[in-house]
């Protein structure tokens, strides 16, 4: 294990773990997870350009899922250059600013996520459950209202704790859990009362992802009720319950490592170094990478796209079609 020292008092370097015990295959290891990077990258790119370009998909439930397919960009592109630079460049060290900043950001971006998730849950409910009113209910510019709303919910909640964080002392040798930051790991290290830190994050979780998954559940409980009274056969029923199964495995994808990992955190003390960086790294790979696949198989309109577009590219044309 590397050993770090407080070279500046103010803005102590902190230290990033690797793989324990795989450090000579450090170089292999980066092999899948950078092409796992690049995957998710052209994904969530792929879909943001094909809404943006295909005037078809100009509707609430494709604005959804061109945040959805943003805050999947935010997550890893601010994360994984940082377990590259681990893995490939030995770049072991982050100054406790640096630190702070790249936390702040990874969970405004969890917490934006599961709030795009929660509003798409209710975009689904409304448009099932009130088909009639949706379309004048669920319009352009209340579709950017609640993303601006979502956005300012998942920043501004998160500042109390910065000034604690920035003042804290933090104790020599300190050797973070992941490749990159997270609250729960950097306040372990501080040499201080933490327990304001450790319960408002408690709450916050509980009042933001924890609300937000609870809405989710209520929503596709109405959304089955109403499914189920159809009069109108299996078809009906398919059809309605169609539009739903991208976004369910959507939150599935997104929820579950985030359980994993918190439950990691905060009972695992005694678990093995290595299911923390694990669990780290599905944390932030995973739902980029998984999202723009579901979506892509699942939703006519963007697989039509997509294919469209690697038969332009294709010297073997309209075999692609």
């Amino acid at each position: 294990m590397v050993s770090f020292k407080l070279d500046n008092v103010s803005n102590p370097v902190l230290g990033l773990s690797g793989f324990p015990g795989l450090e000579m295959f450090h170089h292999w290891i980066g092999i899948p997870i950078f092409s796992a990077y690049l995957f998710a990258v052209l994904g969530n790119c792929t879909i943001l350009y094909i809404i943006w370009t295909e005037p078809s998909l100009h509707q609430p439930m494709y604005y959804f899922l061109a945040m959805l397919a943003t805050t999947d960009l935010g997550l890893c592109l601010t994360t994984v250059p940082t377990v590259m630079g681990v893995l490939w460049f030995q770049l072991w060290k982050i100054t406790k600013h640096g630190c702070i900043a790249q936390l702040f950001i990874v969970h405004s971006f969890s917490f934006m996520e599961s709030a795009v998730l929660f509003a798409m849950a209710i975009d689904r409910f409304l448009a099932i459950c009130f088909p009639l009113r949706y379309t004048g209910f669920v319009t352009t510019a209340r579709v950017a209202g609640t993303g601006l709303v979502l956005l300012l919910r998942s920043t501004m909640f998160l500042l109390p704790p910065v000034p604690f964080l920035l003042q804290f002392p933090y104790c020599p040798g300190a050797v973070l859990s992941h490749s990159y930051c997270l609250h729960q790991d950097l306040i372990r290290w501080a040499c201080a009362d933490t327990t304001f830190n450790s319960l408002y994050a408690l709450i916050l979780i509980l009042l933001t992802m924890g609300s937000d998954l609870l809405f989710i559940l209520v929503s596709y409980s109405q959304i089955l009720r109403t499914v189920l009274g159809m009069t109108s056969g299996n078809e009906g029923h398919h059809k309605a319950l169609g539009t739903c199964v991208s976004h369910i495995c959507a939150v599935l994808v997104f929820y579950v490592p985030v359980l994993g990992l918190s439950i990691v955190h905060r009972f695992g003390q005694h678990a093995s170094p290595l299911l923390h960086v694990i669990m780290g790294n599905i944390y932030i790979l995973l739902p980029p990478l998984m999202n723009p696949v579901i979506y892509c198989l699942r939703t006519k309109q963007i697989y039509t796209r997509i294919l469209r577009i690697a038969s332009a590219l294709s010297p073997f044309g309209r075999k692609w079609s």
